[in-house]
């Protein structure tokens, strides 16, 4: 249902350097990018296709949280956005681990971004 989404970032370099790679285990990349230093918008996604955009703070101070989760093909995937976040400087909310209270085979980790915002990856296939 949805195509995309775009959040705003106080430093869009940092957000850029965190999303490349966290979301470099899970096959996102750095798909389209234009403008220069506080002005750069940034679309990440994958097969080519930009689906999470970050793009300067435009709309006050401070930015309000967000939460945004984005799929894992598979628990191990959960563990390297997990891994790669943390050594990235990531605060932890969640490690790792099943969330049955949502459905018996939910497997998300939960960090914040540069700017504050609840990031996760999930699984929502039974473990191999």
């Amino acid at each position: 249902m949805i195509d995309h989404v775009s959040i705003q970032c106080a430093d869009v370099t940092a957000a850029r350097t965190f999303y490349e790679r966290v979301l470099d285990p899970l096959g996102g990349e750095v798909v389209m990018a234009f403008g220069e230093g506080d002005e750069e918008v940034v679309g990440l996604g994958l097969n080519g296709r930009p689906t999470f955009w970050l793009g300067p703070l435009t709309t006050g101070e401070p930015n309000r949280e967000i939460h945004v989760a984005f799929e894992a093909p598979d628990r191990a995937g959960v563990q390297a956005f997990f891994d790669a976040a943390v050594a990235a400087g990531a605060e932890v909310l969640h490690e790792p681990k099943l969330w049955p209270e949502y459905h018996p085979n939910y497997f998300g980790a939960f960090v914040r971004d540069p700017d504050g915002n609840n990031v996760e990856a999930v699984c929502h296939s039974p473990a191999a």
